[in-house]
């Protein structure tokens, strides 16, 4: 089973994310910040992952910790669940439209992590959440989970159908990558090694 269950405390957050990457698209997400409930909630579904996350962290201040350390630690997950990647894809790649808003999510499993982040928020702010925080999600998602991670909107419009259109993209994108392919024996790289 490709089951991870991480826990991180720092003197900022407290974040738990358990995550089976072979699920049905259940989420029980409960951030603090209700967008990125939603987010992750469909990022769950649209994946077909078992996704559960917990997170206490200093919203007060701000939600960059907390966005921060969502990333990070998902990224963990994501990383040990996976294992050695025997087996499994590596790539994937959607192309996801939400009414007027076009996402395209590419990405590899590759353990170097890069983030090419080519999304021009139509507004600053969805509610109280800096949409530039996306950004810094994103970053430590690809981080900790050694993806090399591509995000383009090719057109936009309402604030919300925009990251729908990412989160539901990237859950597209990874479930594609992480699935197995029964041509690959072993690792898939020529290097033998991810």
């Amino acid at each position: 089973m490709r089951i991870a269950e991480i826990e991180r405390k720092t003197n900022e957050t407290s974040i738990y994310v358990k995550w089976n990457l072979d699920g049905t698209g259940y989420g029980a997400i409960n951030t603090g910040i209700p967008f990125m409930d939603h987010m992750l909630t469909l990022f769950a579904r649209h994946g077909g992952f078992d996704l559960e996350v917990r997170a206490d962290g200093d919203l007060d201040v701000d939600c960059h910790h907390t966005m921060e350390d969502l990333g990070l630690t998902m990224g963990h997950a994501l990383t040990q669940a996976l294992g050695t990647k025997e087996g499994i894809r590596r790539y994937g790649s959607f192309l996801l439209p939400m009414d007027e808003s076009l996402a395209l999510v590419a990405l590899d499993l590759s353990g170097r992590p890069f983030l090419v982040y080519d999304v021009e928020p139509p507004a600053d702010h969805i509610k109280d959440l800096d949409t530039a925080l996306f950004k810094e999600f994103f970053q430590a998602l690809a981080v900790k989970g050694g993806i090399t991670l591509h995000i383009r909107m090719l057109s936009s419009g309402e604030v919300h159908h925009v990251f729908e259109a990412v989160f539901k993209g990237l859950s597209r994108a990874l479930a594609e990558a992480v699935s197995p392919d029964p041509r690959v024996h072993g690792i898939p790289s020529t290097k033998g090694v991810l």
